[in-house]
Parts: structure tokens; C-alpha cells; sequence
């Protein structure tokens, strides 16, 4: 196979990203003697990471350090992110993405930042996919939680809940199920998908008894996605949320898309934690990224599980050989 390279950025440095990053990229270094890893994070907190995971960084072939900050050891101590780390994520996070926006990496991955520690220092940050979304220039993308029991999307992302009506378009619906059938042909390699479409309201608003969201936004907009998609793909919905995803969780559907975040990752967390992937759908790049937090509770214990971080790198391995011609 040809090399791959992917772009890592390990998230906050007052977190446990630095170390599962250390972790999980000292086996991948062992699985895949084809990729290369370039990691951005602030200079000691990669150093903190790998001495508590044993991992030595020139030891590991294949794996280049690019240090983007340097700040002090009280700044990058473990637990709650300091101004100066939430500044620090954003410069890695940004110096990550311009390699692969450069041509140089094949994929971006991410490790958790602490958005309102970004914020806080100056640089109003509602999530990693908002982000890439604005500095990629696309108008919309879809946030997907990718695990092996469950895929879901979103159409709404860190939105509050009282705004979630009337940010809920057809063109949003819509656009957010034509992406995410798209990706399971194109990136996940499903060739027919079957995907549900959930309610916002409970029980789908029982035709209109709770809420009208149903009748004149969502089956519209399935409608909408339907014909455009053809017969080639599988459509349901708007069925209730409990439905949609235990329906999903037994087979009968390849990808679930939620109205709006918790309806999500509820689902995602309770099924797949651990081992779900954040993808973003719809960049012109390949992003994938752990499914939680910056763990601020247990930082700087080395009993973070790398597992997130590990699975993260294997599916951007796996979307970049299938994207390019090259791997």
C-alpha cells in the first residue's frame, strides 16, 4: 500500500488528550508501518503525556512532533483548561488542519478541546466541526457519531434546545440525510444504505398532536431527499427517536439521523462509547475525532483509556486508503 499520512491534533493540554494521543498512536505505529503521523500540541504537554503512558516519541518510527506551544508547567497542569491552554488547543487544532489543507496529510484527527476554555481566551468556539466548517469556507457539514453498532447523524449540533424549532428547516433536514446517505456509499462503502430519519417531538408528534414539526418540515424534507436520492437508498421516518435507534441497534438500519445533538449521542454513548468516532461529513477533507470529553477528572493519572483516540486513527486510516488513489 502507499503511505498515508494523517494529522493529529491532541486537543487540550490540561487534558487527558496528550497522553491517549501517546497511547494510542504508540500501537498504531505498530499496526500500519505504511502511515505516518504528524502530532501538533503544546510542547510539554506531549512530553507529560508520553512519560505517563511510557511511551517514547523518538522511539516511535514514522512519528514527527511539531510542537505549537510552549506554555508553562502551572498552564498546562492537569484538570480545568487555564487560559493559556485555551489558547493553545486552537493553535494546534488550526496548525493540524492546514497540513491537511496544504496537501501534506491525508486526514485530520482530533483530540477533545475545552470550548469555553477557547472561549474564554478570546475566540468564540462552539465545537470542532463549526470550526472546520468556517475555516474550510462550506456552508453546511454533518457532525456523525460512527461506532460498530451504531452510525448516527445530526441536523441540529450545539444548538440550545429552545432554539431547535425554528432552526429545524427542510433544507437543513434534508441537506443532513442527502450527506449522510452519501457517505455510506461513498466513505463507508455501503452501497445500498437504509437510513431513519427521528422525530423531534415525542412519538414523531403523533400526526400533529405534539408538536407540527413532523407533517410540515421533516416528511417533507424526506420526501425531498427521497427523490433526489433515487431508488438506490432506503428512507424511513420520521419515526420516534426510541424506535429509530433500537430498530438501528438490531440491523434493520445503517445510519440513524437525530434532530439535534443529545437525541444522538445519547444513543452513541450508550451503544459504542468508547469506541464511537466523530466524523465530519461534508468538508473537503477527511476529519475524524474521539467522542468525549477532556476528561479534566482524571488528567494526569495515566488511566485515561486510549480507546477513542485508537479508534479515531483507525477509521481515518481506513477513509483516507478508500478516498485516495494513493493508498
Amino acid at each position: 500500500m502507499s503511505p498515508i499520512t494523517l494529522s493529529v491534533s491532541v486537543g487540550c493540554p490540561c487534558g487527558i488528550g496528550p497522553e491517549v494521543t501517546a497511547a494510542a498512536l504508540g500501537a498504531a505505529c505498530a499496526r500500519h508501518p505504511d502511515v505516518a503521523f504528524v502530532v501538533h500540541g503544546d510542547e510539554g504537554a506531549l512530553a507529560d503525556g508520553a512519560a505517563l503512558r511510557g511511551v517514547r516519541w523518538e522511539a516511535l518510527a514514522r512519528v514527527r512532533l511539531v510542537p505549537t506551544s510552549q506554555i508553562s508547567a502551572d498552564d498546562r497542569r492537569p484538570g480545568p483548561s487555564s487560559l493559556a491552554a485555551g489558547r493553545a488547543q486552537l493553535v494546534a487544532l488550526d496548525a493540524a488542519l492546514d497540513l491537511v489543507l496544504a496537501g501534506a496529510a491525508d486526514a485530520l484527527v482530533t483530540g477533545p478541546i475545552d470550548k469555553a476554555a477557547v472561549t474564554r481566551a478570546g475566540t468564540p468556539f462552539l465545537g470542532h466541526t463549526e470550526h472546520l466548517a468556517a475555516r474550510c469556507g462550506v456552508a453546511r457539514v454533518v457532525m456523525m457519531f460512527a461506532g460498530p453498532r451504531l452510525r448516527t447523524s445530526l441536523v441540529t449540533t450545539h444548538r440550545p434546545i429552545s432554539r431547535l424549532s425554528a432552526e429545524l428547516t427542510r433544507d437543513a433536514v434534508r441537506e443532513t440525510v442527502l450527506v449522510t446517505a452519501h457517505a455510506l456509499m461513498t466513505s463507508f462503502g455501503i452501497p445500498s444504505p437504509r437510513v431513519v430519519v427521528c422525530g423531534l417531538n415525542p412519538h414523531a408528534g403523533e400526526h400533529g398532536l405534539i408538536g407540527r414539526e413532523e407533517l410540515d418540515v421533516i416528511a417533507p424534507a424526506i420526501e425531498a431527499a427521497r427523490t433526489a436520492l433515487g431508488d438506490g437508498v432506503e428512507l424511513v421516518g420520521p419515526m420516534g427517536a426510541e424506535s429509530a435507534y433500537r430498530n438501528a441497534k438490531e440491523g434493520r438500519f445503517d445510519a440513524v439521523v437525530a434532530m439535534f445533538h443529545d437525541q444522538a449521542t445519547i444513543a452513541s454513548k450508550l451503544l459504542d462509547f468508547g469506541d464511537a468516532v466523530n466524523v465530519t461529513l461534508g468538508l473537503p477533507i477527511i476529519r475524524t475525532s474521539v467522542d468525549h470529553g477532556t476528561g479534566a477528572d482524571i488528567a494526569g493519572r495515566g488511566v485515561a483509556d486510549p480507546g477513542g483516540m485508537t479508534a479515531a486513527i483507525e477509521l481515518a486510516i481506513a477513509l483516507a486508503r478508500r478516498r485516495s488513489p494513493r493508498g
